[in-house]
C-alpha cells in the first residue's frame, strides 16, 4: 500500500512538474535593452497589445542595459522552449554570442531596431530605414538654416550600437555638403571638422567622430557633454545654433543645456522616436522636431516575420545589411518627420497618441 502511495506521489509530482513547464514554455521570446527609456516602454506595449491577437504564447524580457543579462534572458527563452528570438541588442557585437546560442539551439533569430553585428546567426532584420532617419534629422537643420557660418553641435548615439553608425551616415550625407559650402561651422568636433570635405565617409571615420561627440543613449551623458561643449565655446560660436542630437532623450537633454546658456539666442534640434516627453517638448517649443518610427509598424512586421518562420514559410525581403559576416535579410519601414506644424495630424489623428496625453495641444 506504502508502495502504491509512493507511486501516485511520484506520478502527481511529475504531472505537476509537467504541467508547470508546459504552461511556462514560450514559442515567441522577446528581449528589448531597457524598461528605463520610454522608447522600449512603447515596444513593450505595442508588443503585448499585437501578441494578444497573434495567437502565439511569448514572453518580454529587459536586459537593462547589460550583455550579460541580456544573454541571461536569451538562455532562459531558450530553456522555456521558444522557437523565435525577437531581440534588440544592448551591444550590437557582444549580442553575437547570445545569437549563437539560439541558433545552436535551433531557433530563428529576428534582430530588432538595432542590427546584431559579427555573427552568421541572424536570419532576419526587423528595422526602420535608419539611414532615412538621419537623412531627416540632417534635412530638418538644413531647411532651417539661412545665410552661412551656423554653427553646428554633433551629437551621436552610442558606439556599441550600429544604427548609431546608421543615423549619423544619413545625417552627413545631408548636412556635409552644406558643412562644405559655409552653411554650417561644426562646433564640438575636431575629427568631424578634419573630414568635413569627404561626402563619403568610413565606417572607422565616422568611428572616429562619433567617439567624440556619443551620449551612449544616455541623457546625462548628454548633458553633461553639451554644457561641457558650451563651456569651452566662445560667444561668437552659440548665438543661433542647430543640434544634430540622435533621439529624444537626449535631444532633451542637451536642449535643457543650450537652454540654459545666456549666450544661446535660438536653437533648431532635431530628435527621433517620438517620445511622449519629447512631443511635448515640440508643443512647449522647446525641441524643434522628431522622426516618428511608428513603433506598431514595427512590431507588426516582428510579429509577421516569426509567424512566418513558425508557419514554415520566409518573412518579406526588400533589403539586407552587412552586419560584418553576412548580409541580413530585411524589409526596412518608412519614417515621418514631425514638428509643430503637423503634430496633430501625424501623432492623434493617426490614432497613435491621445489628446489628452497633451497639454497646449491647438
Amino acid at each position: 500500500m506504502r508502495k502504491f502511495s509512493l507511486v501516485i506521489l511520484v506520478l502527481l509530482f511529475v504531472s505537476i512538474v509537467t504541467c508547470f513547464s508546459l504552461a511556462q514554455s514560450v514559442e515567441v521570446g522577446i528581449v528589448l535593452p531597457t524598461k528605463d527609456e520610454p522608447r522600449w516602454i512603447q515596444d513593450e506595449t505595442r508588443f503585448n497589445d499585437a501578441l494578444k491577437t497573434a495567437g502565439y504564447s511569448a514572453e518580454i524580457l529587459f536586459s537593462q542595459g547589460s550583455s550579460a543579462k541580456e544573454k541571461e534572458n536569451v538562455e532562459a527563452l531558450i530553456t522555456k522552449g521558444a522557437k523565435i528570438l525577437i531581440i534588440c541588442p544592448h551591444d550590437a557585437t557582444a549580442a553575437a554570442a547570445s545569437a549563437d546560442e539560439a541558433r545552436e539551439a535551433g531557433l530563428k533569430v529576428i534582430s530588432y531596431d538595432r542590427l546584431i553585428r559579427e555573427t552568421e546567426s541572424v536570419d532576419y532584420y526587423v528595422t526602420f530605414d535608419s539611414i532615412a532617419v538621419g537623412e531627416a534629422q540632417g534635412q530638418y537643420l538644413v531647411d532651417k538654416a539661412s545665410g552661412t557660418g551656423n554653427p553646428l553641435y554633433l551629437y551621436a548615439g552610442a558606439a556599441t550600437d550600429n544604427n548609431s553608425f546608421l543615423f549619423f551616415e544619413g545625417a552627413w550625407n545631408v548636412l556635409q555638403p552644406k558643412i562644405a559650402d559655409g552653411t554650417f561651422v561644426i562646433k564640438n568636433s575636431s575629427e568631424a571638422v578634419a573630414l568635413q570635405d569627404k561626402p563619403v565617409l568610413t565606417r572607422e571615420e565616422m568611428g572616429k567622430i562619433i567617439g567624440q561627440v556619443t551620449t551612449n543613449w544616455d541623457f546625462t551623458t548628454a548633458r553633461n557633454l553639451a554644457e561641457a561643449n558650451l563651456t569651452v565655446a566662445k560667444a561668437e560660436d552659440k548665438g543661433d545654433v542647430f543640434i544634430l542630437a540622435p533621439n529624444d532623450g537626449t535631444a532633451r537633454a542637451i536642449a535643457d543645456a543650450f537652454a540654459d546658456d545666456k549666450d544661446v539666442t535660438s536653437y533648431v534640434i532635431t530628435g527621433q522616436d517620438a517620445e511622449i516627453p519629447s512631443v511635448q517638448y515640440i508643443i512647449d517649443g522647446k525641441q524643434s522636431m522628431t522622426v516618428l518610427k511608428d513603433v506598431r509598424t514595427l512590431v507588426r512586421d516582428a510579429i509577421a516575420a516569426a509567424v512566418a518562420y513558425l508557419t514554415g514559410s520566409t518573412p518579406e525581403q526588400t533589403h539586407t545589411y552587412p552586419n560584418g559576416k553576412i548580409d541580413v535579410p530585411a524589409k526596412p519601414s518608412a519614417v515621418v518627420t514631425v514638428d509643430k506644424t503637423n503634430v496633430k495630424e501625424a501623432l492623434i489623428d493617426s490614432g497613435y497618441y491621445d489628446a489628452s496625453q497633451f497639454t497646449g495641444l491647438e
